[in-house]
């Protein structure tokens, strides 16, 4: 669906530039966005290097497996289908804490272990779990103690305060998070009233 919308978005442009008759417009706005993305990647560089080295050090120093260990009641609590000693709790904590610690390129292969885990505990491997959805609810929604990535991009941009949003961004993830936890309790709720009736109703195979 994605590709549809940036297809759709570079149609668009070449059509209403046509019709101006400024085609040459587009080219120009090419070859700047191409020179604008290069230019945000070269600053973002040795920004992303030294708070990915800052986050590796509080990995190294045990905070993300202590994180994961207070995490451990609240997995259990979102992942009731799954049990208490599968690999996948394992992943799904040390993925939520890289996450809350902005450690991206830690949380996306614990992610993937943690989907081929639930993977194993799904009865139709067509449809995505209901412990899947909640996983990726979560990723979607995670709450965020340091923003790396943006606190980066406002250092590379010249930001008199880059860190000013991490107070915004703990309390937005959080909403996000809650949100995302909420709607997903709903429609696990939801879901089960509507199926519940149906492989119990006898008339069904009539």
């Amino acid at each position: 669906m994605v590709n549809f919308i940036w297809l759709f978005f570079i149609v668009a442009g070449f059509v209403v530039a046509a019709a101006q008759g400024n085609i040459e417009l587009v080219t120009q706005a090419t070859f700047d966005g191409a020179k604008s993305g290069v230019t945000v990647c070269f600053g973002l560089i040795s920004i992303m290097v030294f708070w990915l080295g800052m986050m590796r050090i509080a990995e190294d120093a045990g905070l993300l497996q202590l994180l994961s260990s207070w995490l451990s009641p609240v997995v259990r609590f979102l992942f009731p289908s799954v049990p208490r000693n599968h690999p996948a709790l394992g992943y799904i904590t040390s993925n939520m804490g890289a996450n809350i610690l902005g450690l991206g390129n830690a949380a996306t292969p614990m992610g993937i272990k943690a989907m081929q885990e639930l993977q194993t505990l799904n009865p139709n491997k067509e449809i995505a779990s209901p412990a899947m959805c909640t996983l990726l609810a979560l990723n979607t929604a995670s709450i965020t103690l340091i923003p790396t990535t943006l606190i980066a991009i406002r250092m590379n941009f010249d930001s008199i305060n880059p860190t000013e949003i991490v107070g915004t961004t703990l309390l937005a993830t959080c909403v996000s998070t809650i949100a995302a936890i909420a709607v997903d309790k709903w429609y696990r709720r939801h879901h089960t009233i509507n199926i519940r009736p149906a492989k119990h109703n006898p008339k069904g195979k009539g």
